[in-house]
C-alpha cells in the first residue's frame, strides 16, 4: 500500500466537484487499489474519514472510520466504510452544533451546524447499494467527508468565526464544554 499526500488548504483541487465512479471503474484494479491506499493513508493521518479529493483524485469516494480515534475520544466508533457516489439527505430540521477539523485545514477546528439524521445512499467498494440513516455526531462525520466531494471544507459552514482556534486552543479552551455537547447529542440521537 501506498501513503497519498493530502492536500492542504489553498490546493485548487480541494475546491473541485468530484466525478461519479461508474460500476466498471469501481471494479477496476486500479481504483480497487487506490481505495486500499486512500483507507490506509486515513488511519496513518488518524483522520475520522479522508476523501478522494483530499488525496488529488476528484473521485465520488470516501472512507470513514473511527475506531477509539486518539485525535477525536470523544467521537462515536464508526466501522469502516467506504462510500461511493454518496447521496445525504437530512430526515429533519434539526440540527446540532459540531468542534470539526480536518486533515486538510492542519490545526484548526471551528464549529459548525450539521443536520442531526441523515439519510445515506451510496456503492460500498464492492458496488453493492448501501441505504442507511446516521444520526447525530456520525451524522456529522458523514456529512464533513460528502461536503469534500463537492469541493466544499468545513470552514466555508463555520457558524461564526470567532470559533475557529488551533487544536492546542480547543484543547485548553472550549474541549470539555464539547465532549458534554457531544455526551447531549449522543443521548439524544444514539450516535
Amino acid at each position: 500500500m501506498t501513503l497519498l499526500k493530502i492536500a492542504q488548504v489553498g490546493t485548487p483541487i480541494l475546491r473541485t466537484v468530484a466525478e461519479p465512479v461508474s460500476p466498471e471503474a469501481l471494479a477496476s484494479d486500479e481504483v480497487q487499489t487506490f481505495i486500499d491506499d486512500l483507507i490506509e493513508t486515513m488511519r496513518d493521518a488518524r483522520g475520522a474519514g479522508l476523501a478522494a479529493i483530499q488525496v488529488y483524485r476528484p473521485l465520488r469516494i470516501c472512507a470513514i472510520e473511527v475506531e477509539d480515534n486518539p485525535r477525536y475520544p470523544y467521537k462515536p466508533n464508526i466501522p469502516l466504510t467506504v462510500l461511493v457516489n454518496p447521496v445525504l439527505t437530512p430526515l429533519s430540521d434539526e440540527t446540532f452544533e459540531n468542534y470539526e477539523g480536518c486533515l486538510s485545514v492542519p490545526d484548526m477546528r471551528g464549529v459548525v451546524r450539521r443536520h442531526a439524521r441523515l439519510r445515506v445512499e451510496a456503492l460500498d467498494r464492492e458496488g453493492n447499494r448501501i441505504d442507511r440513516e446516521v444520526a447525530g455526531i456520525t451524522a456529522g462525520t458523514f456529512a464533513h467527508e460528502v461536503d469534500h466531494l463537492d469541493g466544499k471544507l468545513f470552514l466555508d459552514s463555520v457558524t461564526d468565526t470567532r470559533t475557529l482556534c488551533t487544536w492546542k486552543a480547543f484543547a485548553m479552551h472550549y474541549e470539555d464544554q464539547f465532549r458534554r455537547n457531544v455526551e447531549s447529542v449522543v443521548a439524544r440521537y444514539g450516535s
